[in-house]
């Protein structure tokens, strides 16, 4: 009788990372967020973050995203998107500690942005964000390598969403490019294919095909097929040379979980079901999502709308549901009716994992003088980062 030999097989560090295995600081995947947590049945909670911020003083600053939780939210000195909330820490010098109740990404660009006696801190090390996981620096070397070989590089200029790492950024900064945020982005891709800014014949944009996409259709009137999707996961990125040499806008294949989850048939349900309704959708939807909708904007616009709209309005937003039940309450009292777009409950994952009882253990720990969870990018990268986002701060 012969047995079986199990062969010497050595996981990789990502597939231990995905088994909740190991850790690695620098990834939007997740880690193992070490210490003792309070228990979220604790009635002494909502006190204690309370407590442990007045003892900290201005010595703390906590900047809630919008997609938080309102739990949450009800200990942040200011809310607002990622790169709103990044210069807003660095607006804060006499804050020794940011706690930045987001994701991981949103944490290292405070971190590029503040000084050196600033530490910034994520309450839970396991927010990431999928849409980051879905670049990463070694795909987008092989990318422009690829670029390289089929003789476009030299006329390419990479754009990155705001919604990327910070070795992404990094890489954005050294090949001449700029950042942008979903509210700028028409700008940022115009400085890019004008002469006086970047001078592209064709831009690679990084990782959101979706906000790529819309603002070069909707906004710059390009037609779809001079847009090609370039996938990491098949060689050559699924394209011939032919096609990179002939498109304008190359688009990384990357999605937001959340946002990439609308559908056509959540518009056309929601208009028979809400007569008079108006839609109102963030530019990373799907294309066909965006094209059906009444209004498209980022979230500070999709903010602005709702509290400019009339009394007795009806809207269907798209957009993460922890900021539209927020919109909701905050407008049911002046007659405007606000719904989820889509009846799936479909909050941000990640985003969802700084809670109160990691809140209060930042909180805590900090108040006694131990720094738990901070977020450092690296000199280099940071400096390239910096260089990209200060040219999106550049631009008219």
């Amino acid at each position: 009788m012969t047995t079986a030999q199990t062969p010497d097989v050595q996981p990789t560090p990502l597939a231990l990372l995905l088994l909740g295995r190991g850790a690695d600081p620098a990834s939007e995947r997740g880690v193992d967020c070490p210490g003792e947590l309070p228990s979220p049945s604790d009635p002494d909670l909502v006190e204690r973050a309370r407590a442990a911020k007045e003892r900290l003083g201005e010595k703390v600053f906590v900047l809630g995203h919008h997609y938080q939780r309102d739990e949450v939210i009800d200990f942040a000195d200011v809310t607002g998107d990622s790169f709103k909330l990044a210069r807003d820490a660095a607006a804060r010098p006499q804050a020794e500690y940011i706690v930045f109740c987001g994701v991981h990404f949103m944490a290292e660009s405070a971190d590029i942005l503040t000084s050196d006696a600033q530490q910034v801190i994520l309450p839970d090390l396991a927010a990431g964000c999928s849409m980051a996981d879905m670049a990463t620096a070694e795909q987008v070397e092989e990318c422009w390598d690829t670029l390289a070989a089929a003789g476009v590089a030299g006329d390419t200029v990479p754009v990155s969403y705001m919604n990327s790492s910070a070795d992404i950024k990094a890489f954005t900064g050294r090949h001449g490019g700029t950042i942008c945020t979903s509210s700028n982005a028409r700008r940022a891709l115009e400085w890019a294919f004008d002469s006086s800014g970047g001078g592209a014949r064709r831009v690679l944009f990084l990782p959101d095909q979706h906000l790529g996409r819309n603002t070069a259709i909707r906004d710059l009137g390009m037609a779809p097929e001079e847009c090609v999707v370039y996938n990491p996961h098949r060689p050559g990125g699924g394209l011939t040379p032919e096609q990179l040499r002939d498109a304008r806008m190359i688009l990384w294949r990357g999605h937001c979980s959340v946002h990439g989850r609308f559908s056509l048939d959540s518009v056309r349900e929601v208009r028979e079901r809400i007569p008079g309704v108006n839609v109102l959708v963030h530019p990373e939807c799907r294309h066909e999502v965006v094209a059906a909708a009444d209004r498209v904007g980022s979230t500070e616009y999709i903010i602005r709308a709702l509290e400019e709209a009339p009394p007795g309005s009806k809207w269907a937003v798209g957009t993460e549901l922890n900021l539209v039940r927020r919109l909701a309450d905050r407008h049911a009292p002046e007659g405007k009716e606000v719904v989820f777009l889509d009846r799936t409950v479909c909050f941000c994952s990640t985003m969802n994992r700084i809670d109160l009882p990691h809140l209060v253990r930042s909180l805590e720990s900090l108040a006694e003088g131990r720094v738990v969870n901070r977020i450092t990018v690296d000199e280099e990268t940071a400096h390239w980062a910096r260089v990209a986002l200060e040219r999106m701060l550049a631009l008219p």
